[in-house]
């Protein structure tokens, strides 16, 4: 018997070297506050320099659980060993000694694990976090101030410039337009379907996608075809785009066809000799039109020649984010092209934010005529022109919006219409219209994208 005993021992003793080996596990012997004898069992955690808090306290307590029960099991081996019996031990104590050990060693195993799982989703927490950090800075040093809008019915926050639109500089001007969305049909009305000429606009088809920016600066900017494009140099077929964020926009990529605009292969690189300001440039007859930043003044710049053709100050316009559109970005000055010719759509302080439209000489930049709409600039999203008429958009961020006014400069009547318009991407910073494709352009949220439109006889 006694034999068997030192035997189980023995058995018992290797265990715990292996254990403490393999796991840097400990036996302690010491005397408690009554002198009786006491063996304590230690495990070392290998990479754990501190206990985990409160969310792994049930882990915590299923291992001191087991090794409870393996002190328990070491005491009784001990006390068989000394008493010279083997009646405080039997086959079934060696077994209850062997499974402890190994949930034991399965949990720790398995804390392990959860600690792997849990740095991960750590490290990735504070990437995200150093993200937001760095953009809530960017808008913390960006002072914001509020505008009122007429009537004093709505006040919105309105910042003074985009942070992306500066990289870093300058005020916020990213404004949120409250648009009710109405539903409208998308039927078109006997009779026209084969129309051809110019009418009014009766429904916009669904967005088609041609190619997507890259980085942050081509979160809005301007794309277009020269719907009358004068050779030899270029074509209708030529594809111009300009990435409008930033504070020195001056790039303007040509692409030879759409083929090789959706891959991304430019065939030249202009570089205008002033910067442009926000979304509203344009093109027709081979010239490129746009607003010179951080100011009214209109500038020609000749595509073939490669020079500043013409340029003028619109008379009394707003700029610098005093009458822009309802998503902001200095959309003050919007330059359009239709059947008709080349328009500016902005506001002035004399007609106290409302729309002003003014028909433009090709060349000169003169203001030829103007119209004042009674529809505010700063409620609409978006405006383009079409047969002489404006036409503007409700919302840029609502996914299923209208456009939900048209003014015609041939009567000088304006009225509310509801023709469904689709925001696919949500951020639509640019819409223009193109006479010979009878196309609208724009720019969403980083896509770029065409919508088929369909004019129709006007309506009595």
């Amino acid at each position: 018997m006694w034999f068997r005993a030192s035997l189980l021992c023995l058995s018992c003793f290797a265990l715990f070297s292996h254990i403490q080996a393999q796991d840097r596990a400990s036996l302690h012997r010491s005397k408690d506050s009554t002198g009786r004898c006491q063996y304590t069992f230690t495990v070392v955690s290998p990479e754990e320099s501190t206990c985990p808090g409160s969310s792994t306290k049930p882990e915590i307590d299923g291992v001191l659980s087991r090794l409870t029960l393996l002190e328990a099991l070491v005491s009784r081996v001990i006390a068989g060993q000394d008493g010279g019996t083997s009646s405080g031990v039997g086959p079934k104590d060696e077994e209850g000694l062997q499974e402890a050990y190994s949930q034991v060693t399965e949990e720790r195993n398995q804390l392990q694990q959860d600690k792997e799982r849990l740095n991960t989703q750590v490290q990735d927490l504070q990437r995200k976090l150093a993200e937001l950090s760095q953009e809530a800075e960017s808008l913390r040093q960006n002072p914001c101030q509020q505008t009122h809008t007429s009537g004093g019915a709505q006040q919105e926050n309105r910042p003074a410039s985009d942070p992306a639109y500066d990289l870093g500089s300058g005020g916020y001007q990213e404004m949120k337009a409250e648009v009710t969305e109405v539903p409208a049909s998308h039927l078109l009305p006997d009779g026209n379907h084969n129309f051809t000429g110019c009418g009014e606009l009766l429904s916009v088809a669904e967005p088609v996608m041609h190619r997507k920016a890259d980085g942050i600066t081509g979160k809005y900017g301007v794309w277009l075809q020269d719907p009358e494009a004068q050779g030899p140099h270029y074509t209708n077929k030529t594809v111009w785009r300009l990435d409008a964020v930033g504070k020195d926009v001056r790039q303007l990529f040509v692409y030879e066809d759409m083929d090789q605009f959706t891959k991304g292969f430019p065939m030249k690189v202009l570089v205008l000799p002033e910067p442009v300001e926000s979304t509203g440039a344009t093109l027709y007859q081979g010239s490129f039109y746009y607003q010179l930043r951080r100011s009214r003044t209109l500038i020609r710049y000749d595509l073939a020649s490669e020079s500043v053709a013409s340029r003028i100050d619109l008379p009394n316009a707003g700029f610098r984010g005093q009458h822009p559109y309802s998503w902001g970005g200095y959309t003050d000055i919007d330059l359009a092209v239709d059947e008709q010719g080349l328009w500016a759509i902005y506001s002035t302080s004399k007609a106290k934010g409302a729309i002003v439209i003014s028909q433009l000489d090709p060349k000169s930049l003169e203001v030829k005529k103007s119209w004042e709409t009674n529809i505010r600039k700063n409620t609409v999203a978006n405006a383009f022109m079409v047969c002489g008429r404006l036409y503007t958009v409700a919302s840029y961020t609502a996914p299923n919006t209208t456009i939900n006014y048209v003014f015609d400069t041939a009567t000088s009547v304006g009225k509310a219409v509801s023709v469904p318009f689709k925001n696919k991407y949500r951020y639509n910073s640019m819409v223009d219209y193109n006479h010979a494709q009878r196309k609208l352009f724009a720019w969403d949220n980083y896509h770029m994208v065409t919508y088929d439109v369909r004019l129709g006889r006007a309506s009595s």
